[in-house]
């Protein structure tokens, strides 16, 4: 009998990614680590930038109305999913990415783009970039408090973020008892040691991250 999925990042990411596991016939685990908050934004200028760099779909989200303010400027987004939030939103997406957000950053620069408005987390993943004009946090990541760790316990957990790696790691004690699928080489090393295994995804995206866990699932003991 394959072992569960454990899916834990936040809506609305946590269903889709648990629709997708079980139309593969596998079991999964709706266990969300972090839940989207939206966080009131002043934007700059619409005409004080030459593109609009997103590096998530929930900061298409959770920006609001105010995000038509840039409707003007074309998008570069992070990867697939952030592209098809932008292009719903009624933004123009002239380059999408492969789920790197300082490539995607590299990628704008040598386009020429030298003053972008980026809209992210207030727990942002990328750097400081020489192409950005502007950065604005439009939402936050809270931890949910009364996650059940114990529903781990025999399960392979998917990790999308470092964030969310560290903070599997203080929740479970017995780590010997979870397996681990990695959406990329830095959130297996956020992770740490002594899990039952650990799986690093070919690519940082969401299905590759399945495609790492479903091994680990049908490896039983």
């Amino acid at each position: 009998m394959s072992r569960p999925l454990a899916v834990l990042r936040p809506e609305p990411g946590n269903a889709a990614t648990a629709r997708a596991i079980e139309a593969l016939g596998h079991s999964a685990l709706r266990l969300p680590l972090f839940r989207i908050v939206p966080l009131l934004w002043d934007g700059p200028p619409a005409d004080a930038h030459d593109a609009l760099i997103l590096t998530s779909a929930n900061a298409v989200r959770q920006a609001g109305a105010a995000l038509q303010t840039y409707a003007t400027l074309p998008v570069h987004a992070v990867g697939a999913a952030t592209a098809a939030a932008a292009r719903a939103a009624g933004l123009r997406v002239v380059a999408t990415g492969d789920a790197d957000g300082q490539a995607l950053l590299d990628a704008a620069r040598r386009a020429g783009v030298r003053h972008a408005l980026l809209l992210t987390a207030r727990e942002r993943a990328v750097a400081d970039h020489p192409v950005l004009g502007a950065i604005r946090a439009v939402y936050t990541s809270e931890a949910v408090e009364d996650v059940d760790a114990a529903l781990l316990h025999g399960t392979v957990a998917l990790v999308h973020s470092q964030r969310a790696a560290r903070r599997l790691a203080m929740l479970v004690r017995e780590r010997e008892s979870v397996a681990v699928a990695a959406i990329s080489p830095a959130v297996a090393q956020a992770l740490g040691t002594g899990w039952r295994a650990v799986a690093v995804a070919e690519r940082p995206d969401d299905a590759a991250t399945i495609a790492a866990a479903l091994p680990l699932s049908d490896a039983c003991d």
